[in-house]
């Protein structure tokens, strides 16, 4: 019964976004549009813990996408298998699966049953915002956006560790 209603509930509540997608007719020129003036309050954070928040809203603003998701939700490990299921995704043989976005709503499900650290993070929805940058759900694409995301969420890390090695270095001295 829980399960049902569950199910009716993301049903609802994805169903005023199907009639948005459908009713549109050039959803690819809004995309551009959605970045413009984007914020962290440009999209909402469900059911995370504010460690997680903090630190995915932190990643998200240094890698500085160009489209952002709408909403992020953290579920446990069954209700992430069940929006897998729901929304049809298709992991290729050899893959394992931490996060997955479902692109017409742009809404990155995370399992957080499955979830490690920041670092973990930020590797993993690096992916997620290449494929809503790539507006595919090939994996090689989202992978090719990925890397420049990548290396961006690295620099501020590299930069810093710099700082924090020349100070421990100079106190050393003394």
């Amino acid at each position: 019964m829980k399960l049902a209603i569950g199910i009716l509930g993301m049903s609802l509540a994805f169903a005023e976004i199907g009639n948005a997608q459908a009713s549109s007719s050039n959803a690819s020129a809004e995309v551009p549009a959605a970045r413009e003036g984007a914020t962290d309050s440009s999209y909402t954070v469900f059911d995370a813990t504010p460690a997680q928040e903090a630190a995915l809203r932190a990643q998200i603003r240094l890698m500085h996408p160009e489209v952002l998701p709408l909403r992020v939700f953290f579920v446990p490990h069954w209700k992430y298998l069940d929006n897998a299921r729901i929304f049809h995704l298709h992991v290729p043989a050899g893959y394992g699966s931490f996060m997955f976005t479902h692109l017409p709503s742009r809404t990155v499900f995370i399992d957080n049953d499955r979830y490690q650290d920041e670092s973990w993070l930020g590797y993993w929805i690096a992916h997620e915002l290449g494929h809503l940058k790539s507006n595919s759900i090939k994996e090689s694409d989202a992978e090719k956006a990925a890397r420049e995301f990548r290396r961006r969420l690295s620099t501020p890390i590299k930069i810093y560790l710099e700082v924090a090695s020349g100070f421990w270095a100079g106190c050393r001295q003394y």
